[in-house]
């Protein structure tokens, strides 16, 4: 009888011939770690939480508790949801920017640089963040934190019953960061 098979499908299956029929599944294989050395990897773990991952890897190790990676270590904690931030602070990224509802509540400070015939000049300048209003602007040919002194204490004196707070930003895509930097505390 013949069978109705093109060329190639004949040859994927002699080349299959005598191998496990996987399917795209998940095949356990024999260095996956079995659920008693996860279930040993979290219970050290709970009894010496504040060491990590690392060392408790060498110490399993040591004890002849079970024997794994730190990464396998470090995964299985993960997994179990037993691994914390340094910190432990929630991050407050992508919660975005407070705009200010009044005008000289914040300045930004936006220095991003520009190509002039080849020679790269900064464009030093204070913008209120309520109206985006240029308060104080100045072209240098350096970046140093005294330039920006000078160009912060003309907008006060531009402004002198302004007292704003202010954020620095760097770059051409510049977006306000929120955290103060050295020349952010001297407003």
């Amino acid at each position: 009888m013949w069978l109705d098979i093109t060329a190639s499908k004949f040859y994927d299956w002699r080349e299959r011939y005598g191998k496990v029929n996987e399917h795209n599944g998940w095949v356990p294989r024999d260095f996956w770690l079995e659920d008693w050395e996860k279930q040993a990897i979290i219970g050290f773990h709970l009894k010496n939480p504040l060491e990590g991952y690392r060392r408790p890897t060498f110490m399993m190790l040591d004890a002849d508790i079970v024997a794994v990676s730190p990464t396998s270590v470090w995964r299985v904690l993960g997994q179990a949801g037993l691994l914390s931030k340094w910190n432990g602070k929630p991050s407050k990224k992508g919660t975005g920017f407070e705009q200010p509802l009044a005008a000289h509540q914040h300045w930004h400070i936006d220095v991003p640089y520009i190509n002039i015939s080849g020679t790269f000049y900064y464009l030093c300048s204070v913008l209120d963040g309520c109206s985006r209003y240029i308060v104080n602007w100045d072209l240098r040919g350096s970046m140093t934190e005294a330039d920006i002194e000078i160009i912060l204490q003309a907008a006060k004196e531009k402004y002198p019953e302004a007292r704003p707070g202010s954020s620095p930003t760097t770059g051409h895509n510049s977006s306000p960061r929120t955290s103060r930097s050295s020349f952010g505390s001297r407003v």
